[in-house]
């Protein structure tokens, strides 16, 4: 016998392990690093710089709360009530067809008392007595604006950038830059509640992927005993079978891309399989009798219904436990034309207690430094009553120029009050405006949206802070940075500026958000980042 054949015969297994050692472990390197690849399915490079941010929860409040009932503190209403708006205040502005035909705008100051909450002395409304203990950890902006003033193209505006249909929303977006942490869960999770009050529809393109694959869809979970519609196997059909039947459908997928190269192809064949893993998941993911009688005291009695504003709030938290990116909460209910005092005090006994005890459980599990969580609607409402106005009754029309939003967690800087918008900033003698309406940021979360090749001027990630500077051409002039703009209240632009960086006014991609200093023609605005 060859000398080297009887040599392979005589090795031990200790032998031929220490051999092989290496090769085997960078197979199964190899193999857990395709594993983590496959579970993000993000853009490579993204994270393009260290995010504070790594996934965001949004309860958004669907029918537009009222700012003035619940943040915006206007003591000097109460001697104007009744009077007639003047028009030197309406300016002419739009308004809907409820309201656009009364003859009289009767100034309708809140009937809820205010108060300064926590160390940072935040006014909040005394419907909201659970949110005004974390008021400390809140960043309140107020004076934002939408281009729409009705309820689906203001709600599709926000979500997507656009009042028109056919966008990916913001959930989407972030899905496809950044991807899951999870393998076994989708990147974008949506949940849906119903409030007490008067209710809008909500449309299931709001949480669409637009024109991007269809694995960035949102998956939007229930309330009924099976969580995710049709991913539980049929009456009498097995997992063994589910398993043989998805390699089959693997095998003829793998040959119809081969003769169209259609994307969507093997998008569909990576949702199969995360369906097939969500069966596992699913039920371990909705199962809230694992959680300790503490956390249903810490959002309250309505938690241990499914289907809850509350209930979905825990969902939100063990989502983002998992390394879901984007969570989003739609309560339905806020639409309060009339009967306003009475409604919206109801939307705030079924969200207000679960709003806060997540930001709370998040920061006592050390999530929430790195989990950013908004709150906010659609659009504001009106100063003046829509319909009569009494002692203890009245109702608001839209607002599409004046509505609050706060964020908290994720790098922001809580115990803040941001203003900005038309009529709301104003500095010593200048007054601001911005030239176009407040949207989504992405910087918190690592990414800079013209690097992902998205076109900034047309989607819901706009460049996040800029600063007043005199114009380039000036030369010898230095720079003014005595005004400070930030829509996040955390944001700062103490930092160098990029060598290509160009006036806001001058074409540049992911630079189209200037705000117009209007006593000061020759200043002009440049991004600080993106």
């Amino acid at each position: 016998m060859h000398p080297i054949e009887e040599a392979k015969l005589l090795m031990t297994r200790r032998h031929f392990f220490g051999l092989a050692g290496t090769g085997i472990g960078a197979a199964a390197l190899a193999t857990l690093a395709a594993r983590d690849a496959q579970a993000s399915e993000g853009l490579a490079g993204l994270p393009n710089f260290p995010p504070t941010a790594k996934r965001v929860i949004y309860l958004f409040q669907h029918g537009a709360p009222s700012q003035l009932d619940l943040f915006d503190y206007k003591p000097n209403l109460q001697t104007l009530r009744g009077t007639d708006l003047p028009d030197s205040v309406r300016q002419g502005q739009r308004l809907t067809g409820m309201t656009a035909y009364q003859t009289k705008f009767q100034t309708a100051p809140t009937v809820f008392k205010f108060a300064q909450c926590g160390q940072s002395g935040t006014w909040l409304s005394e419907i909201l007595p659970h949110t005004s203990k974390v008021a400390d950890r809140l960043c309140l902006i107020k004076g934002l604006q939408t281009d729409a003033i009705n309820h689906d193209p203001a709600v599709t505006f926000l979500e997507t950038g656009a009042q028109i249909a056919g966008r990916p929303s913001i959930g989407a977006w972030i899905a496809y830059g950044l991807g899951s942490e999870s393998r076994d869960l989708p990147a974008f999770v949506v949940m849906v509640s119903q409030g007490v009050g008067n209710t809008q529809a909500l449309a299931e393109r709001q949480w669409a992927r637009g024109f991007l694959p269809s694995r960035f869809q949102g998956v939007k979970f229930r309330s009924d005993a099976d969580p995710v519609l049709y991913v539980s196997n049929p009456e009498g059909y097995d997992t063994t079978a589910r398993r043989r039947f998805l390699d089959d459908l693997a095998k003829l997928n793998e040959i119809t891309y081969r003769d169209y190269l259609d994307p969507e192809i093997s998008s569909r064949v990576s949702q199969y399989e995360m369906a097939f893993r969500m069966q596992k998941s699913v039920p371990d993911l909705t199962d809230l009798s694992t959680e300790p009688p503490a956390t249903f005291e810490l959002y309250g009695s309505d938690s241990r219904k499914p289907g809850t504003y509350a209930a979905n709030c825990i969902l939100a938290r063990r989502l983002a436990e998992r390394g879901v990116r984007f969570i989003q909460l739609f309560h339905r209910g806020w639409d309060q034309h009339n009967n306003l005092p009475k409604e919206i005090a109801g939307e705030c006994l079924q969200t207000d207690q679960a709003s806060a005890a997540l930001i709370q459980d998040l920061d006592q599990r050390g999530l929430l430094k790195d989990t950013l969580v908004v709150w906010g609607g659609e659009c504001g409402r009106r100063v003046y009553s829509q319909g009569t106005l009494t002692e203890s009754n009245y109702g608001r029309d839209h607002h599409p120029h004046c509505f609050t939003v706060w964020m908290a967690g994720g790098g922001v800087k809580g115990g803040m009050t941001r203003r900005n918008g038309r009529l709301q900033l104003q500095r010593g003698k200048r007054s601001y405006r911005r030239a176009r309406p407040a949207r989504h940021d992405s910087s918190l979360s690592g990414r800079q949206p013209h690097q992902a090749h998205i076109q900034v001027s047309e989607s819901p990630f706009p460049a996040d802070a800029c600063r007043r500077q005199r114009h380039p051409a000036d030369p010898g002039v230095r720079r003014e940075n005595t005004y400070e703009y930030s829509s996040y209240g955390s944001l700062h632009c103490d930092g160098p500026r990029s060598p290509d960086l160009k006036c806001a006014r001058i074409e540049r991609p992911g630079c189209h958000w200037p705000i117009v200093d209007q006593d000061e023609p020759g200043t002009r605005y440049a991004c600080c980042r993106l």
